[in-house]
């Protein structure tokens, strides 16, 4: 087990059930009730590339959650009731001693999630990111002044927080999809309630640890870690949350979304992708074959807006592939601790199952290997970085997000062909295309039917810019100046001064 700096970071959380008794001073999580619940269950938490148990968090019961959700509402009046500035101070306050800790909170989440350490430490630096942009953004919530039909009278438009709010986060950006939630929330003048995936509970703990640090009153952010059933009945049920965020599948996201109708809340839904890759005649071969590098391997495939179909105009296929697969057959596999290492393990077994049954489906049906489609003496769950081509349509590889290191390959012959192929989806969170026409390039752009598009680049995501999609990957923006109005209420007051 690789030691903390600053083992206060997760208390007794990174020592192993079996090994502390059962009555130890665990974190409350801002939730006074059952504090000392010496029977409280406890979920191990492993390391993805060995399976070695690395530490352990508890699982709350419903009435626990519930006391969570109390605690938020008994702050909720107050928390809103502070500056814009004075929440800005403990979300700045809560960014420096993020950077303070970064090389930590890597440890953390490499240990956790498998993914390499510069990938972490660049995944802890895009997360406080959000909490700076959102630190000043909060200070930027205007009204407005509507001239009035009658002289008597005065319109206004008031902006005011939503109130209590709750976030499911997924487990392969453990920070990011946090911090991108929270930050918001918190400068809007909203409490949050976070339930992160359990495959990696262990970075949200120590993110919540450090807003403690930094002042954040108690009750404003809390992390409840348990049954996602449980979790999730209070957080779709509960009238007194009034929105809610998700980041996962697309499955799920349908299940929330009919869970929350009862009680109205407010939604926002970041689900699956299929995004498309394409690489026109007239593109930049090795600039494009570097953005699928960083669009397709980073995070071993396991991001929402990784490049899923890639689709090479015919006549240049062989020369971007000559390129191509040298890059690949330089990724560097292994234990994520290593500096050296761009690839880790896939977060479980059931998602080597799913990538592997992919590949051979497709090769089932005429794909050809070029590269990799085998799993890594290091660990069972490497994944080999893989490139197939002949993809056709009738694969599953084709229109299942792969959520792995698969480069699968098909061609085209046309603009029209290759738009129609890359819009054939349920899906529309991100795409990609690389052309150097600059006609072509609004062509192209305005007839991607996604969220996200990134033209000549392999890396859309920034604290700056709206994230989010279309069609069913969706709904609702995450980062920029549009990600603070989704924890906002628009209230039109008319004054009559006649």
């Amino acid at each position: 087990m690789t030691t903390l700096k600053n083992p206060a970071l997760l208390k007794t959380y990174l020592v192993h059930p079996s090994t502390s008794s059962a009555n130890s001073n665990d974190r409350d999580n801002n939730n006074d009730s059952n504090d000392n619940n010496d029977n409280a269950k406890r979920v191990d938490v492993n390391n993805p590339f060995n399976g070695e148990v690395i530490g352990w968090v508890p699982s709350h019961t419903k009435q626990e959650v519930e006391q969570a959700v109390a605690n938020a509402d008994s702050v909720q009046a107050s928390w809103a009731a502070q500056t814009a500035e004075a929440r800005s101070d403990l979300l700045m306050q809560w960014a420096d001693l993020i950077d303070a800790n970064l090389d930590d909170l890597a440890t953390i989440m490499t240990l956790e999630q498998g993914k390499p350490l510069k990938e972490s430490r660049g995944e802890i630096s895009y997360a406080n990111s959000f909490i700076r942009w959102f630190a000043e953004e909060g200070k930027r919530i205007y009204g407005d002044v509507i001239p009035a039909p009658k002289a008597s009278q005065r319109i206004s438009v008031l902006k005011q927080p939503i109130g209590i709010c709750a976030a499911i986060t997924p487990w392969n950006f453990p920070a990011a999809m946090i911090t991108r939630k929270v930050a918001p929330a918190l400068a809007a003048g909203c409490t949050i309630l976070v339930k992160p995936a359990m495959q990696t509970p262990l970075s949200a703990l120590a993110l919540q640890q450090l807003a403690d640090e930094a002042g954040i009153p108690k009750g404003v952010l809390q992390v409840v870690t348990g049954d996602s059933a449980t979790v999730g009945d209070v957080f779709t049920q509960d009238a007194r949350i009034k929105k809610l965020s998700f980041t996962g599948s697309t499955a799920v996201g349908r299940t929330l979304m009919a869970q929350c109708a009862t009680t109205l809340k407010k939604l926002s839904l970041e689900l699956g992708g299929n995004a498309p890759f394409i690489v026109f005649a007239d593109a930049d071969l090795d600039k494009a074959a570097e953005g699928l590098i960083a669009a397709k391997y980073r995070n071993a495939g396991q991001t929402c807006v990784c490049a899923n179909r890639i689709y090479v105009e015919e006549r240049i296929k062989d020369e971007f592939l000559a390129i191509y697969l040298p890059k690949v057959a330089a990724l560097k596999v292994g234990n994520g601790l290593s500096d050296a290492v761009d690839i880790g393990p896939l977060i479980n077994n059931q998602a080597v199952e799913k990538v592997t049954s992919l590949l051979k489906d497709a090769l089932d049906k005429g794909a050809n290997l070029l590269t990799g489609g085998d799993i890594n003496p290091l660990s069972e769950r490497i994944v080999n970085p893989t490139v197939i081509s002949n993809v056709t349509a009738d694969m599953d590889i084709a229109h299942e997000e792969i959520f792995g290191p698969i480069t699968a390959i098909a061609t085209f012959q046309s603009e029209s062909e290759v738009i129609a192929k890359a819009n054939d989806t349920l899906y529309g969170l991100a795409a990609y295309f690389y052309t150097k026409d600059l006609a072509r390039s609004w062509r192209v752009s305005e007839a991607l039917e996604y969220g996200m598009v990134g033209q000549n680049t392999g890396l859309i995501s920034t604290a700056v810019a709206p994230f989010g999609g279309v069609k069913q990957s969706g709904f609702g923006r995450e980062g920029s100046k549009y990600g603070i109005e989704e924890y906002l209420i628009v209230k039109y007051w008319c004054q009559d001064i006649g």
